[in-house]
């Protein structure tokens, strides 16, 4: 209890209140939508536990926060509702915690204040794209864009690794590999690759796919293939793909100074709305 208002764990009949709660701004809570379209769904084989905790006032919704598979936060909620919620986040081992700046900055002063440590800290573009203003591109001859398949992990793996260097993280394949490759085979299902002469060379992961938005992360072109198309094909067929199931909108989220994907997603058509912050800690 947080003066008038108490935190309990989400379930199955708080699905409409929070869905009607976070709502209110579909594209800042997006990550959250999906997970509270999925409580009281019995969990598919494989996939990551979650866990969806919420501020209330008087029985009133009022916050709404993920403590796993990591940390958000409800982009919308009044400061005092989300600060009830930290002391149920505090339990967090380490965890990557990702919002809008100003909610983000007060959880991880309160973390940092409690000993964590912070292993990443960056502020990210978020990018929207509707399909209205989409100016997407077709693969270029000799260019096959495809549903991830089984025979694809080991390239999918060195992909999450090579990615996860070049941006300056933790690379979690060297102290468990065999967990590296199960994280990597339970995302494979959501992921679109682009090969040349049998060659897998693009991938890109759209790990959020519902009505109100799909959510397009880990985006990753092999280096000697870049500069020809291949993540604008790759993106644009996961953008069509999203449209024609219905999606509102395709967003995703750039590091803040990375001129060359801006440059990318805004000649696609995608427009940015909001400014993230990513603090990945222990």
């Amino acid at each position: 209890m947080a003066g008038s208002l108490s935190v309990r764990p989400l379930r199955a009949p708080d699905r409409e209140a929070a869905l009607a709660h976070l709502d209110r701004a579909p594209r800042l809570n997006l990550m959250l939508i999906d997970l509270a379209l999925r409580l009281g769904e019995i969990p598919q084989r494989g996939s990551q536990p979650f866990e969806l905790i919420g501020a209330f006032r008087r029985g009133e919704l009022v916050g709404v926060a993920a403590a796993q598979p990591s940390v958000m936060l409800d982009a919308t909620a009044a400061p005092a509702a989300l600060e009830a919620l930290f002391p149920y986040l505090a339990g967090v081992g380490s965890g990557l915690v990702k919002s809008t700046e100003d909610v983000v900055g007060p959880l991880w002063e309160w973390l940092r204040a409690r000993g964590r440590r912070p292993l990443l800290d960056r502020i990210e573009i978020a990018y929207a794209l509707e399909a209205a203003g989409a100016r997407l591109t077709p693969a270029g001859q000799g260019v096959r864009v495809r549903p991830a398949r089984s025979v694809d992990l080991a390239a999918l793996v060195e992909a999450a690794r090579a990615s996860l260097r070049e941006e300056n993280r933790p690379d979690a394949f060297e102290g468990d590999p065999a967990g590296f490759r199960r994280w990597v085979r339970s995302r494979a299902s959501r992921a679109t690759v682009a090969e040349c002469g049998g060659r897998v060379v693009f991938v890109g992961y759209a790990d959020v796919r519902c009505t109100p938005g799909w959510l397009l992360q880990g985006v990753y072109t092999w280096p000697d293939w870049r500069r020809r198309g291949l993540a604008a094909a790759g993106v644009s067929a996961i953008c069509r793909r999203a449209f024609d199931q219905g999606a509102h909108h395709v967003q995703l989220a750039v590091v803040e100074g990375n001129e060359a994907a801006e440059g990318l997603y805004e000649r696609l058509g995608f427009r940015a709305f909001a400014r993230l912050r990513t603090v990945l800690f222990a």
